[in-house]
């Protein structure tokens, strides 16, 4: 064959092979993204976030910084809805800080500043935000000191005392639990179809960090350990500025694994 019938038969080939490519379906995963439009919807959103928080400087009278501890989503529901006349900001603390002003060149509130300082270096653990309220500061102070309720602890919570369970029967268990009971590390066996210990158990001691599996007893012996509870560390008006409020030394360490608060987006 001659060279030229050899050209002309390698491109009519190599169309080809194109037109199939072309016609091959396309994976998900070549889908290209706008870089400049993800950028630009966060963007969007933290600038709607200090919108929002310039608003609330205006609209309330006083700003607490706050901490929930052993924080569970159904009881910040109840949270919010006892709090309806208020407003309440999670998340995103470093843009909420910049709403506020972190300078007094910036400040939108003369002294607020001082509150968005105090969100970045608090030192507690929990999930932190803040508290719009027009209600007495009085009356907020003694409301958050006598509110909490008991839940279950997670891994990772330390048990402020100690649970033992004495050897014998179970009762409260079915018997089908048992195997269940076991693979957790409890020493049980079935006597005439009741669960029982055979012998003395130590579920957890005072100080230690729970485990997954010492949580799991403890909730299933109906023992909640852990308290739901708000803290308040500090209070702004613009009347007196900011100021740091006493916090319970046992709250420091009565919470479970620190959150990183960047990475929570309820506002």
């Amino acid at each position: 064959m001659r060279r030229a019938d050899l050209n002309r038969s390698f491109a009519a080939s190599s169309k080809l092979d194109e037109n199939l490519v072309s016609k091959m379906p396309k994976s998900k995963r070549d889908k290209k993204i706008s870089l400049t439009k993800t950028d630009r919807k966060g963007l969007v959103l933290k600038q709607r976030i200090m919108e929002d928080v310039k608003k609330c400087v205006e609209e309330y009278s006083c700003i607490f910084l706050i901490s929930i501890q052993n924080t569970r989503n159904t009881k910040l529901l109840d949270l919010r809805s006892e709090w309806k006349d208020s407003k309440l900001f999670f998340g995103k603390l470093r843009i909420i800080a910049l709403g506020l002003g972190k300078s007094k060149e910036t400040e939108v509130a003369e002294g607020i500043h001082k509150l968005a300082n105090a969100m970045k270096n608090h030192s507690m653990r929990g999930q932190c935000g803040l508290l719009f309220t027009n209600r007495p500061r009085k009356q907020v102070i003694e409301w958050a000191e006598n509110y909490e309720e008991m839940e279950y602890a997670r891994s990772g919570f330390v048990t402020p005392e100690t649970v033992e369970l004495p050897e014998g029967p179970l009762p409260q268990f079915q018997h089908s639990m048992e195997p269940q009971l076991r693979q957790l590390g409890m020493p049980t066996s079935l006597k005439k179809g009741v669960i029982t210990l055979i012998k003395p158990f130590t579920v957890c001691k005072k100080n230690e960090v729970l485990t997954p599996e010492q949580a799991q007893i403890l909730k299933l012996l109906g023992k909640p350990l852990a308290v739901f509870k708000l803290l308040l560390l500090g209070v702004y008006t613009k009347k007196h500025g900011f100021k740091k409020l006493t916090i319970p030394d046992d709250a420091r360490e009565n919470d479970e694994e620190k959150m990183d608060m960047e990475d929570n987006d309820d506002t």
